[in-house]
């Protein structure tokens, strides 16, 4: 009980003098926050990027592709292959008709709004079905396309990124011109990112003849998904992958999200050893300040322990403040910026949000703990050695 009392008079003591030493502080408090401002912004483009793929794919929506590719815009699928996948068992019905969208992906040039550099868009031929396959899709502004027309409906995130995609335009794509006559939203997934027309429209502009490059259809539920995968497996006719939609878009998630977190972590990790370095000067200058105030808090009857753990508390305030400011900075700054990256798979742009996660700031306060403690240790433990007659004759 006397050593918490003690611990507790101690610490007080030193929180409550951190004003006169208020310049060294701010050393380890800067430090520390930009080590999790650093680190919460580069996380967050992979937590924003995974975030935008995953939330287009359902669990009880398959894409049906060519075996072996890993992609729609290296795939292709036989008209009849279509119909095979059309009447799989699995697939649900509504009467008659099949709940499915058979589609056709190519890439298209725009101008970045921003920068006005050519972008690499994905133009998506899609059937009636689109809309029951990806029930999170809605048209927002002016309306459907027409089949059989030259026409597009854009997403939100395509038209606030790149130019010539305002509701009403036409844009001109190799030989053929197209009036955007409506914008749809998709709940910031990346079907926002895409340019939706009539499938047999795109199919005869960029001379597909009666191809496609992927079926997605909707499941009797999601236990169904193995019922068509042995079926497709077993037909001869069709030599074809299923998955899930999120399971699709996972894939696709996962190259970039392993190139960001390769560049985020040893980045933080060098900071830390940094802001660690930093927060031990700040220590070290902290106990050499007050080697007084130390000596006669050891003459008084105060232990080693105390001292010692009171200055790695000391340490870790700080360090923790440092976290919270620069968690906070990075929630303010980076939070639901809106950006677009190349996604390697399809060699399109995807529009997407970064996401400050609260995952992120949870991992960024850790290492701010962590800095904390490790930068107040060694200072502790001189803080705890130092003699009273040598501190008393030092000051």
């Amino acid at each position: 009980m006397k050593s918490l009392q003690q611990l507790f008079a101690v610490t007080w003591l030193n929180l409550k003098n951190l004003p006169q030493r208020a310049g060294a502080s701010m050393v380890a408090v800067v430090g520390v926050a930009a080590v999790v401002l650093v680190f919460a912004a580069i996380l967050s483009m992979a937590k924003g990027f995974e975030r935008t793929m995953l939330s287009a794919g359902q669990d009880d929506t398959a894409i049906v592709m060519r075996s072996g590719v890993t992609s729609e815009l290296t795939s292709g699928l036989s008209n009849d292959q279509v119909l095979i996948v059309a009447n799989a068992p699995g697939v649900l019905k509504d009467g008659d008709s099949t709940v499915m969208s058979a589609e056709l992906y190519v890439v298209v040039d725009v101008k970045k709004r921003s920068t006005g550099t050519d972008a690499n868009v994905p133009f998506r031929g899609v059937q009636p079905g689109a809309f029951e396959v990806r029930r999170n899709v809605s048209i927002t502004e002016g309306r459907m396309f027409e089949q059989g027309k030259n026409e597009i409906i854009v997403g939100r995130g395509a038209q606030q990124e790149f130019a010539g995609l305002d509701l009403g335009s036409s844009i001109r794509f190799g030989q053929n011109v197209w009036e955007i006559v409506g914008l749809f939203d998709a709940d910031g997934s990346v079907s926002e990112s895409e340019l939706w027309t009539d499938v047999r429209v795109l199919q005869s502009a960029y001379r597909r003849g009666n191809s496609f490059q992927s079926v997605r259809v909707k499941l009797l539920s999601e236990d169904s998904l193995a019922t068509l995968q042995h079926a497709l497996a077993d037909d001869p006719q069709i030599d074809a992958d299923v998955m899930s939609e999120r399971e699709y878009y996972s894939s696709q998630a996962e190259g970039m999200n392993v190139f960001i977190k390769s560049i985020g972590y040893p980045l933080t990790v060098l900071m830390a050893i940094g802001a660690i370095f930093g927060a031990l000067n700040s220590m070290y200058a902290s106990v050499s300040v007050r080697g007084k105030e130390i000596a006669t808090l050891r003459a008084l009857g105060f232990g080693p322990f105390s001292v010692m753990v009171s200055t790695i508390i000391e340490s870790t305030v700080l360090a923790l403040v440092g976290g919270l400011i620069g968690g906070a900075l990075a929630y303010l700054v980076f939070n639901g910026l809106q950006v677009t990256t190349l996604n390697g798979q399809t060699f399109s742009q995807v529009v997407f949000d970064f996401a400050v996660t609260p995952e992120l700031l949870e991992q960024g306060m850790y290492a701010a703990l962590l800095i904390g403690v490790i930068g107040g240790l060694f200072p502790a433990i001189r803080a705890a050695r130092l003699p009273v007659a040598q501190a008393l004759r030092e000051l």
